[in-house]
């Protein structure tokens, strides 16, 4: 059975591109990807939208086609990010209960590092199968009562 071709991506014109684009290493100063805000301590906050386009490293060497790679990156102004927003403590708590029930074994009562398949197994992997788990794998308590155990 022949084998269909596979399809090309269009290719636009970089004159035809509706955002300016960039190589990696010449960014104009005030102009930063989403990662790039979240290393800085920002989120995107008041940007509507991309005010260009960072190429990816295969169409630096084609500057006169438009990048269209998914490995793109979207620029965003700097000036117009905003801090992170800080949880409250209550939020926090919730979050907590919330991956304490998805990290609990309803049958041993342990609470795992990781997310339990409690769906579809209904327990975690020692019940189902009947081994005792590493003690490395699980949260060991204290004698002493919690008050809470915050996520972040």
């Amino acid at each position: 059975m022949p084998r269909t071709r596979r399809k090309r991506p269009r290719k636009v014109p970089r004159s035809e591109a509706l955002l300016p684009e960039h190589d990696r290493g010449a960014v104009p100063e005030g102009l930063a990807t989403r990662r790039a805000l979240r290393e800085m301590g920002l989120s995107p906050g008041d940007n509507t939208g991309p005010v260009a386009i960072l190429r990816c490293r295969l169409c630096a060497t084609r500057p006169n086609w438009s990048c269209r790679h998914p490995t793109r990156g979207f620029l965003l102004r700097v000036d117009l990010a905003k801090p992170k927003r800080v949880p409250t403590l209550a939020q926090e708590l919730a979050l907590d209960r919330a991956l304490a029930a998805r990290s609990t074994c309803p049958k041993c009562a342990r609470r795992y590092y990781y997310c339990l398949p409690l769906r579809t197994v209904g327990c975690c992997d020692p019940c189902a199968q009947g081994y005792e788990p590493s003690p490395g794998t699980y949260v060991t308590t204290t004698n002493v009562p919690v008050t809470h155990r915050l996520a972040a």
